[in-house]
């Protein structure tokens, strides 16, 4: 029996992966080229569209052998249209992605949010697989979340839903760049845990953070872990807390969902149990479900970059 192959394609900022999928969501090939922006949505799409032909090339598949394409993209998505709203990164307004590179390849093409088609990547074929419900939850420069309940991606009606990084935990809290104050990413994303970490440093001169960091400049979300492997108090005490934000963050997702399963992804889950065991006594000290007294997994993330190649290249699962 022919197998049958799909593309999916992880556009960021800087790079913009494509991937050859088989009908067993593994990647059989996979090309990176640089996104090179600035440039006008016309040139970007041509790319779009040669890096799609390319990755078939290179791996022996006819491009009509080609069932569809898949992109995660930065930015609002209009599932149903293929239309971005606004991508900020990309300063593209009301940019017609789908129906563009649909013109230019020749077959059917799906859009959707970065986040949501990294989470459905993890749902089908990473950590969460095999779950009906789940949320991947990515720690990195802000929060990203992807919401699947019963094996569809929640949108909502206007396709935005499922920003847990922006809702508030800390009434009047710090300003954030949605425009509100307080929001989970501002206390519990990795470039929280950096800013934490660098006014501790301010405050403990002695910390072993100055020597792993070497000055402030330095400072990433690793600096902290690292000094806490070595004993440093002050190191400790900004993890705790930063941690607490997590769970706390995790404890609402778990009491508006109930998901089997939630998994955490972003550079800071390599840190594994470091981060995952405190997670999980702080859920389960803060959520109770009274009918089965069992409490949603929670685990990292297992695709890492291939998520958003895979969730795009899944997207038809979706619908």
């Amino acid at each position: 029996m022919k197998n049958q192959y799909t593309i999916g394609i992880d556009l960021g900022g800087t790079t913009m992966t494509a991937g050859l999928v088989n009908d067993q969501y593994e990647i059989v090939g996979k090309i990176t080229w640089a996104t090179r922006l600035p440039r006008p949505a016309e040139d970007l799409e041509k790319a779009l569209a040669e890096l799609c032909r390319a990755v078939a090339r290179e791996n022996n598949v006819a491009f009509e052998d080609i069932h569809y394409v898949g992109i995660g993209t930065p930015g609002t998505v209009n599932f149903t249209t293929g239309m971005v709203g606004y991508n900020t990164n990309f300063n593209y307004y009301d940019w017609n992605l789908g129906p563009d590179l649909t013109k230019l390849l020749g077959c059917k093409v799906y859009v959707e949010n970065d986040a949501n088609a990294a989470a459905y990547g993890e749902y089908i074929a990473g950590g969460a697989k095999g779950c009906k419900d789940a949320v991947v939850i990515t720690l990195g420069t802000g929060i990203g979340s992807g919401i699947i309940l019963n094996g569809k991606i929640l949108r909502g009606f206007n396709f935005a839903a499922g920003e847990m990084g922006h809702t508030v935990i800390v009434k009047g809290g710090r300003a954030c760049n949605c425009g509100r104050n307080g929001c989970w990413e501002r206390y519990a994303s990795a470039r929280a845990l950096s800013e934490d970490t660098r006014e501790a440093m301010k405050q403990h001169a002695d910390s072993v953070m100055w020597k792993i960091a070497g000055d402030l400049e330095h400072v990433n979300a690793k600096t902290v872990f690292d000094a806490q492997e070595q004993g440093d108090a002050a190191a400790k005490a900004v993890l705790d807390n930063w941690l607490e934000y997590v769970g706390c963050g995790i404890a609402n997702v778990v009491m508006t969902f109930e998901p089997e399963i939630v998994c955490i992804g972003g550079g800071v889950s390599n840190q594994g149990e470091t981060i995952l065991a405190p997670v999980r006594a702080y859920v389960e000290r803060e959520t109770h479900n009274v009918t089965t007294g069992i409490n949603p997994q929670i685990k990292a993330c297992v695709l890492r970059n291939d998520a958003g190649v895979i969730g795009a290249a899944v997207l038809e699962n979706s619908i």
